[in-house]
């Protein structure tokens, strides 16, 4: 025997609820809630106890009525029993009968033979009328199974036959129940003869029973086709046999509370062998169970399309309006026949509506489903139906528990198919067995963009359709959640890829600047489409859940833009990797004999690719990316050179600056690429300036990028024209035009902010 589970204390209903301090927001939509819930059970229970006790207490009233009348029925009996046993109590010329009885009986003693051949003649002559009747129910049985074939033939017909076939079965019934009566002392073979005789009669009566039925499961049908009149035969039809059902089950009764001495006297009582009918329970019955295969059959023609389902089933209101204006005329009112089918039908469509729901349907089922119980509300309450014949709601009232399950299958859809993407598009990614697909743009691209963006305006676009800004904003939250998932995914693998392509350049598989192209491409497609849904949706709701929206799509653009960044980045770093062997050589002794070329040619070698390929406006961020690493790669390795040969380094630093602009100009305008050489002309300054006037170069540098006295300190030191006392005095002049002058670092950092110096051991081990 299994345990009974432990009652859960209010603490943990409690802590079902509030399982994160976010939660505690919801306190107040909770505690609606639960008194919307406590107001509905007190609701039902309400009606429930009501219903019960007018059961019981009608039950209660006719079980009193039972019993008074069968002790009526007792006492007259016992009454009659007792005057029959002592006659001369009650009877006051009993003297007088008992003389006359005495004479009668002499004179019947004289003429006793004639007597006994009278009886035998009377016996003949039942015994003729019984045989007379077996003989004739053969043919009043033909002509009652053709009447009835004919009528249920046409189930929706005019039933002409109905009270003619009923009346003469029931002659037939009558005779049977009397003869097997008779037969009681007959013997077994004499017995079983007869019931022979009565098998035929015993299956028409059967067949008749089902037609009865049949009509009680097709009233409306009977009622549509304009037999309203087959309906009241049916129903008089239910009343006569319930009244004789009475009349059984009361003899009965009387059978097992009075002495069966008593009850024997009365022929009534000895011939009743009644088969009780129960018709009126059995039409109500098939009412309710075809109700219950109507609902099954709607359901099974459109099982595999909710929609079509719930958008076909007009008809219930339909029903109750033929219902309430032409079935309920046709029905006593003691049936309340309106409350049994709108209470049957409400039952039904529940059962049906919780089918449809655990049956797994689509999201958009979900939602059509969740605005049809709106509608069925408003619909019940325009056509007057009570609203007790409509306990229990639909889906127990939980039809609020529709929009999380659709929002729990749009998670799960979402992640299933973002996931089965990201695979595919992850796999292309690191084998690159194929190049890039090229767009109609003739730029690199993916799939990725366009398929994740067609799942998520198909979901968007079913949430906007429910009406319910709560709800579009749940599944924008979702979407931004699984674009993050992606985008997080995608830096990743390019990190992971880059790794392998510097590590062990031999055993990956070609190709990685063409996909990061590509990818960088697809985020800012997405980025797009983000922002484009955005503008749609931002019209749609209202301020409260605008912002919500907002928010989501926004922070799902700046991380399409984050991977992009990463991937141009990536492309950059590429570059430079490739550049190591010649950036170590910068300011050391090969660098004099010229290795800018190399540098400048291998980056226009990149960037051809890059040009034709690359979404415009990323190679426009990439170029002035590109322009900063190579200024900080050059200033780093100007920042920490060995001894410059002078003037032989500034002049090589001429050229390599002119090689530089000129490759660069290609990629922007020539006044943008000026501001950026600017500092190295301001270096350049302050390598020619001699000891004497370095501070004014030291000067125009500081104003613009700050004291950066390492910097300037290295720098004087590298200097192969100036010797320890003069790099010393020029420091002291520089650092007092710092201090007399209060120069601090620029409120918004430059490209010296990138330098990093290395130490005079560094240093060292770098020239040796």
């Amino acid at each position: 025997m299994a345990m009974a589970a432990a009652p859960v204390s209010a603490a943990q209903a409690i802590g079902e609820y509030l399982q994160s301090p976010d939660d505690l927001v919801k306190i107040s939509a909770y505690r609606k809630k639960l008194e919307k819930e406590k107001a509905s059970i007190h609701a039902r229970l309400k009606n429930g106890v009501k219903e019960q006790l007018q059961a019981t207490r009608e039950g209660l009233q006719k079980l009193l009525n039972t019993r008074d009348n069968v002790q009526a029925i007792k006492e007259e009996m016992a009454t009659m029993d007792r005057q029959c046993i002592d006659p001369q109590n009650t009877v006051s010329t009993f003297d007088q009968i008992s003389r006359v009885r005495n004479i009668y009986l002499d004179i019947m003693t004289m003429s006793n033979a004639p007597r006994q051949v009278s009886m035998v003649h009377r016996n003949f002559q039942s015994t003729e009328e019984m045989v007379n009747n077996l003989l004739e129910m053969a043919a009043k049985l033909d002509v009652i199974e053709r009447l009835l074939a004919q009528d249920s033939a046409d189930i929706l017909g005019p039933a002409e036959n109905l009270l003619p076939l009923h009346y003469q079965l029931n002659q037939l019934e009558a005779f049977r129940n009397h003869t097997m009566h008779q037969a009681k002392k007959a013997s077994p073979s004499s017995r079983a003869t007869l019931q022979r005789w009565f098998e035929r009669l015993n299956q028409v009566i059967t067949a008749f029973d089902e037609y009865i039925l049949q009509l009680a499961r097709n009233i409306l049908g009977i009622v549509r086709a304009g037999y309203p009149d087959v309906v009241v035969r049916l129903i008089k039809i239910a009343e006569i046999e319930g009244k004789e059902d009475e009349k059984a089950i009361v003899i009965r009764l009387v059978k097992k509370a009075a002495k069966w001495s008593a009850a024997s006297k009365f022929k009534s009582m000895q011939a009743n062998a009644r088969v009780i009918k129960h018709y009126r329970s059995k039409i109500t019955k098939a009412i309710t169970e075809s109700i219950k295969e109507k609902f099954q059959q709607a359901y099974a023609r459109d099982e595999q399309d909710p929609n079509a389902f719930l958008a076909n089933l007009t008809w219930i209101y339909q029903d109750i309006i033929r219902i309430e204006e032409d079935i309920v005329p046709c029905f006593p009112a003691e049936y309340e026949i309106y409350s049994l089918y709108n209470r049957e039908y409400h039952k039904s469509l529940n059962t049906t509506i919780k089918t449809l729901a655990s049956s797994s349907p689509e999201a958009s089922s979900l939602l059509t489903l969740f605005e049809w119980l709106k509608e069925y509300k408003q619909n019940m309450k325009e056509l007057n139906v009570p609203p007790d014949l409509l306990d229990p709601p639909l889906l127990d009232g939980k039809e609020q528990s529709l929009i999380e399950d659709y929002l729990q299958l749009i998670v799960k859809k979402l992640d299933e198919w973002s996931a089965n993407l990201l695979r595919t598009e992850i796999a292309e990614f690191t084998k690159r067995e194929e190049p890039p697909e090229v767009d109609s743009d003739g730029l690199y691209g993916m799939q990725g963009a366009v398929i994740l963006f067609q799942m998520v305006n198909q979901q968007v676009d079913l949430a906007t359709e429910s009406g319910q800004g709560a709800i579009l904003a749940r599944v924008v939250s979702e979407t931004n959640r699984v674009m993050k998932g992606i985008q997080d995914q995608w830096v990743k693998t390019i990190e992971v890829e880059f790794k392998k392509q510097i590590e062990k350049p031999e055993e990956v598989e070609g190709g990685l600047v063409e996909y990061c192209i590509a990818l960088a491409n697809d985020q800012i497609k997405s980025a797009d489409y983000a922002e484009a849904l955005l503008a749609r949706l931002e019209q749609l709701v209202s301020e409260k859940y605008r912002v919500t929206i907002n928010e989501r799509l926004n922070d799902a653009i700046d991380g399409y833009l984050d991977v992009a960044k990463k991937c141009t980045q990536t492309l950059i770093d590429m570059i430079l990797n490739d550049l190591k062997p010649a950036t170590k050589g910068l300011f050391q002794q090969v660098w004099y004999d010229g290795i800018m070329v190399q540098i400048v040619e291998t980056m226009r070698d990149y960037m051809s690719d890059y040009q034709s390929y690359l979404n415009p406006s990323l190679l426009e961020l990439l170029v002035e990316d590109l322009l900063d690493a190579f200024l900080v790669f050059y200033l780093n390795a100007l920042a920490n050179s060995p001894k410059l040969k002078m003037p032989a380094a500034t002049d090589r630093i001429r050229e390599d600056v002119g090689l530089a602009f000129a490759f660069f100009s290609t990629l922007k305008p020539a006044k943008e690429v000026e501001q950026y050489f600017e500092v190295i002309e301001m270096i350049l300054a302050l390598l020619e300036a001699s000891k004497d006037m370095v501070f004014l170069s030291f000067w125009a540098f500081a104003k613009v990028h700050g004291p950066n006295i390492n910097f300037i300190e290295g720098l004087m030191k590298a200097r192969g024209d100036l010797d320890r006392s003069a790099v010393s005095d020029v420091m002291e002049s520089v650092k007092r035009k710092v201090k007399e002058e209060g120069l601090t670092d620029p409120s918004e950092p430059t490209i010296m902010k990138k330098i990093n110096i290395q130490n005079s051991f560094s240093r060292f081990l770098r020239t040796n």
